[in-house]
């Protein structure tokens, strides 16, 4: 899967946050369909809803097809799934991924970015982030990610305010996310295997989750 979310703030309409990563996601389905990749995965886009309210829409979607995180009880589309790509922290280039805590990502990473030298650096870290919609199926012990971007002006100018305006967006930029992107979902959707998880998390009762944080 590919998403991202709808948001506007104030008298700002969301550009960067996040129609940015929803603009990508919707490259990159044209890319994969234009180009009439034959897949062994169905590859299926989502556009969130509710993401600042505590990344509600995403997480209503994994609740009915994958598990509740509540009771952990994954379903045969749990089973089947093999990984899901979000991207929204602005306008900026991706520079690398957010491992997301799962180690066992790294050699598949390095390889895909490997072949995309020439557009990134391909930097990969262990670490989490938070704040976005990858986190719903993190949650429940599938694969999310997050890339990681150029901060431009998202965190000083856009982010929340009424900067946040279609002026602000890069389009050499949004080609070059929608490219990796593209990539980085078909190679997941013909991998010969589904992509490696982290052990299965325990069940957390409502009230424990946490909640977005709007993209940060």
């Amino acid at each position: 899967m590919v998403g991202g979310h709808f948001d506007s703030w104030h008298y700002g309409t969301g550009a960067t946050d996040n129609g940015a990563g929803s603009a990508v996601a919707m490259e990159v389905m044209r890319i994969l369909k234009s180009l009439n990749l034959k897949m062994d995965r169905t590859v299926r886009m989502a556009l969130w809803g509710g993401e600042e309210e505590g990344l509600l829409g995403s997480a209503a979607y994994v609740k009915e097809h994958f598990a509740d995180p509540a009771v952990m009880k994954p379903t045969t589309e749990h089973n089947n799934f093999s990984s899901y790509f979000n991207i929204d922290n602005g306008t900026g280039r991706i520079r690398g991924i957010y491992l997301q805590g799962n180690e066992m990502a790294r050699p598949i990473f390095e390889a895909w970015f490997a072949a995309l030298k020439d557009l990134t650096p391909g930097v990969i870290t262990i670490r989490n982030t938070g704040g976005t919609d990858h986190q719903s199926y993190d949650r429940v012990g599938l694969p999310g990610f997050q890339f990681i971007q150029d901060p431009m002006d998202y965190d000083t100018r856009t982010h929340h305010s009424n900067m946040d305006v279609y002026d602000r967006i890069q389009p050499a930029d949004m080609e070059q996310m929608a490219i990796i992107e593209a990539a980085f979902v078909y190679n997941a959707a013909t991998r010969p295997d589904k992509f490696p998880r982290k052990d299965l998390p325990p069940a957390t009762p409502a009230g424990r989750g946490g909640a977005g944080r709007g993209g940060n």
